[in-house]
């Protein structure tokens, strides 16, 4: 099994609705996100997936969300944007756009600082 990783960075504000907490008020991460997809073989250039289509995959998912108040993004508009959740939502959206019968999305890690990170891995 092959595995290719990409990582980006984008800033945005949320509040987790309902935490006993300072996390309950507005506040911004500069977000960190590692993509990770599998492959079983490797395409006829010997690749797993080209670095330049998982970046894009990533940066087209991070778009919506780059520099914007998360509470007021879907689905962060309905759930809470949680770092668990905005792994998931980013799985998501890249599992759509990348899966296929060679290449599937393994796992979306996001940090909201250093040191503190959430990680969906659709298993």
């Amino acid at each position: 099994m092959y595995e290719v990783s990409v990582e980006r960075v984008f800033s945005a504000a949320h509040s987790l609705r309902g935490y006993a907490g300072c996390c309950e008020n507005l506040h911004g991460h500069n977000w960190r996100v590692e993509a990770t997809v599998r492959a079983t073989v490797l395409d006829e250039l010997g690749l797993a997936v080209d670095f330049r289509v998982l970046k894009q995959a990533l940066d087209d998912a991070l778009a919506p969300l780059d520099h914007g108040h998360l509470n007021e993004i879907p689905p962060f508009d309905q759930t809470n944007p949680s770092c668990e959740n905005i792994a998931r939502h980013l799985y998501d959206q890249l599992s759509a756009a990348l899966n296929n019968d060679r290449v599937r999305v393994a796992r979306v890690r996001v940090w909201e600082s250093e040191g503190s990170s959430a990680m969906f891995d659709g298993v």
